[in-house]
């Protein structure tokens, strides 16, 4: 875990855009593809920010090394969905993530969300650990925009 330690968590700056969808398009590439919302999200970081999200990037040596979005949902049963977090493979394992998503989780309280709802897959086992760590619960799975979501989770805040 020593990254965590030298790894600066920041807000989202134009200067990162870049960095915003080439992190997590590497995790997508590697396990899954991209799909349309994917595209959406990833081409459109300003969009989460200006309907009242967040992106948070996790800087090593002043390079963006990882990053997480917390996505204000509309017409929606949760508040926030924790979205698009990615850490590039050399930096995983390190705490990194989980800095991300504690990141975020605050981001949320402080807006004064209730609930933070988050989707993924099952085998991604390291971020479904993280996210059980940090007290999301599973939830019956409904439809979803992505094909690739096969768990959904909770954290009550």
């Amino acid at each position: 875990m020593s990254d965590s330690k030298t790894v600066k968590i920041v807000t989202y700056q134009e200067k990162y855009k870049d960095f915003y969808k080439s992190l997590n398009q590497e995790w997508i590439d590697k396990y899954f593809h991209m799909e349309e919302e994917d595209i959406l999200k990833l081409n459109n970081p300003e969009q989460i920010i200006s309907e009242g999200g967040a992106i948070h990037f996790a800087l090593k040596n002043a390079v963006p090394v990882g990053v997480c979005s917390l996505v204000k949902l509309k017409n929606h049963t949760y508040d926030y969905e924790l979205s698009k977090m990615g850490v590039t493979a050399r930096h995983q394992g390190k705490g990194i993530g989980r800095r991300l998503a504690q990141s975020m989780i605050e981001v949320a309280r402080v807006k004064g969300a209730k609930t933070i709802f988050l989707e993924s897959n099952r085998i991604l086992t390291p971020a479904l650990t993280l996210y059980r760590s940090l007290g999301f619960k599973e939830l019956e799975q409904t439809s979803s925009v992505y094909s690739r979501s096969d768990i959904q989770m909770v954290l009550n805040l």
